[in-house]
């Protein structure tokens, strides 16, 4: 009998000595795309999932972090919470944690669902276990009950996603919860700590205090690292004016039945919210001869998304040095398939990537910051249009008056080419994207000067963009 390397060197990776053409490890929204698209090419593919239970015992089903703890529950829980401002506009509301964990979560057990039926339609082979690597080509799965089974490929992509960090310190995971608890928690958290200051952090932070929580954030250091710090400390200051406490320049050491804060016992609930560990640690990349990186479990991969073993391939959150975003896995992985298996050569682009944070003023982006667009063209290529704005929507409540924000960076060396989108306003997710597009097409600041604005709207404010940066101009606004 030969090893499953000889048979590789005799018959060649297409081999039918393998079991799959695909086995894709991780049911996430880049994993499901990957495996979907390499089945609608006629491979025969494979599906393995399973969610690791939290401290809390928390676990879920299929559709990954994105649809379970994350973008679906977070911007359902984001909405109510805006819901309530509104009506605060109007007159007092009470909200009821129950019913609206409820309807959340009803809603996530359809897409579960949903993903369960579009596999089985595409013919690709969902399996229930957790996968890791015996071989270069051979995996053992072992479903809940501890039955272990094997099965080999031609070509392995990995697709494990992250999951929260704990602190390190005494009583984290006894006393304290994360993301991955919250939103199917089955009691009100009440008053809040949130630890942390990632998009996950002031996200959670931001739609708590939306119900009505008394929330304060702990931050070690700065707000939203790797985004805009000038529009991170931006949405940090309407979170304050919306109600939500900081403790700047703290970490927890302790955390007990009480939490000691400024020398004082308070009872409240820990949500940790300090980061995220890509889930590369346990699946046997060593025996596959996977490189990674030791710090961080992270998978460096070539422009392809290959590792360093040539049939091995990752895709989403846990790719060193990538955006960790639901829509960039489910591209990379649809293009990763076609690449693989339709002869096509398109690859994910991971630079001009719009994306929101869904903090009580919503801030949305695509491009670079202006740290790392300095950085890349140096200050003096650069010109910076900005302008404050008030949404005609406040208006009515009195509210908010310039506090919302719009920035686009331009390279000068490129006829003003837009490198850079900020907008920090209502809807951000929906007037980023359409920007999106834009930049993508490669848009430059008098392209945007000559399209026609709607009115009354708040992405018009981008058509009609005159004060830059360093004239030092005023950027207020009097009305709408």
């Amino acid at each position: 009998a030969h090893k499953d390397g000889d048979l590789q060197k005799l018959l060649g990776e297409g081999s039918k000595a393998y079991d799959y053409d695909l086995i894709v490890i991780g049911g996430g929204s880049g994993g499901l795309a990957c495996s979907k698209e390499a089945a609608a090419l006629g491979k025969k593919v494979m599906v393995l999932d399973y969610v690791v239970p939290t401290p809390k015992g928390t676990t879920w089903g299929l559709g990954g972090t994105c649809v379970n703890v994350g973008c679906i529950p977070k911007k359902l829980m984001h909405q109510t919470a805006l819901l309530g401002t509104a009506m605060e506009d109007i007159q007092h509301v009470t909200h009821n944690w129950e019913t609206m964990r409820t309807a959340v979560n009803n809603y996530i057990g359809s897409l579960n669902w949903g993903y369960r039926v579009s596999l089985r339609d595409k013919n690709v082979n969902y399996v229930n276990a957790y996968a890791e690597f015996v071989e270069p080509h051979k995996i053992k799965a072992t479903n809940k009950r501890g039955k272990e089974m094997f099965y080999t490929a031609a070509k392995f992509v990995l697709a494990t996603g992250e999951r929260p960090r704990y602190l390190g310190i005494p009583g984290d995971k006894e006393y304290c919860i994360t993301s991955d608890d919250l939103f199917s928690l089955p009691y009100c958290p009440g008053k809040t700590l949130v630890v942390g200051a990632s998009y996950v952090a002031l996200e959670c932070g931001g739609f708590l205090a939306g119900l009505g929580l008394d929330v304060t954030v702990m931050v070690r250091s700065i707000l939203l690292r790797g985004f805009d710090q000038d529009m991170a400390n931006r949405a940090g200051d309407c979170m304050e004016t919306h109600g939500v406490k900081f403790l700047r320049k703290f970490v927890p050491t302790k955390v007990g039945a009480c939490v000691l804060i400024s020398n004082a016992a308070v009872s409240l609930q820990v949500l940790i919210a300090v980061g995220r560990d890509a889930c590369t640690g346990k699946i046997g990349l060593d025996k596959a001869g996977v490189k990674v990186n030791a710090k961080n479990g992270k998978i460096p991969v070539n422009d392809e998304e290959q590792t360093s073993v040539p049939h091995i391939y990752a895709i989403g959150d846990i790719l060193e040095g990538k955006w960790e975003l639901t829509p960039v896995a489910i591209q990379a992985g649809k293009l990763l398939a076609r690449r693989l298996f339709a002869g096509a050569s398109l690859k994910c682009d991971y630079v001009n990537v719009p994306t929101t944070v869904f903090t009580p003023m919503e801030y949305g982006s695509c491009g670079y910051p202006e740290e790392k667009a300095v950085e890349i063209y140096g200050q003096q290529n650069l010109e910076i249009y900005h302008s404050l704005f008030w949404p005609l929507e406040f208006t009515v409540a009195g509210r908010d008056n310039n506090r919302c924000y719009a920035k686009i960076i331009c390279n000068k060396l490129d006829n003003e080419r837009v490198i850079g989108f900020h907008y920090l306003g209502p809807n951000a997710g929906e007037v980023t994207q359409g920007f999106g597009a834009a930049m993508k097409c490669g848009i430059t600041k008098d392209q945007l000067d000559n399209t026609i604005g709607i009115h009354p709207t708040c992405a018009e404010i981008f058509t009609a963009m005159e004060v830059t940066k360093s004239s030092g101009g005023d950027i207020t606004q009097s009305g709408c």
